[in-house]
């Protein structure tokens, strides 16, 4: 970062702090050598005061710059990163649906398969829903607990 933003009023540029260093000169010629210390430690005081200034105004900025950062991201998922993660949690809940199946019909019916096979759609819709939630409409995306 360089000293002086030209978003900011820098010391160099600020009218006021000049003013206050030709009011601190004139006091000098007028009061004398006795009161150098005093009028040294007054101008130097206005100054910490300007750089404070600038200084919280900068951290300031760079907190509400970093804040909008984490809401941008915050507010478009990323992609997954894998295949796996693509499609690995289908495959596998497709390959689980064969024994699944095959124990519902045997004890249940055609009844028990109907809801075997409707668990394992609801579980893969919330996978997909998890994973890009701009799929469902309605859904609000930033109830989210990622």
């Amino acid at each position: 970062m360089s000293t002086l933003d030209p978003r900011d009023a820098g010391l160099r540029s600020d009218p006021g702090l000049g003013k206050d260093l030709d009011a601190t000169v004139r006091a000098r010629r007028e009061l004398g050598d006795d009161y150098d210390s005093a009028l040294v430690e007054s101008f130097l005081e206005k100054v910490e005061q300007r750089i404070d200034g600038i200084v919280d105004r900068r951290v300031r900025r760079q907190l509400a710059e970093r804040q909008m950062a984490t809401a941008r991201e915050n507010r478009h998922p990323k992609p997954a990163d894998s295949w796996t993660e693509r499609y690995g949690f289908a495959l596998i809940t497709l390959v689980l649906a064969i024994p699944l199946s095959a124990i519902a019909g045997a004890f249940a019916g055609l009844a028990g398969m109907v809801v075997t096979w409707l668990g394992i759609v609801g579980v893969n819709a919330a996978q997909a829903a998890r994973l890009h939630p701009d799929l469902f409409p309605g859904r609000d995306a930033s109830a989210r607990d990622d």
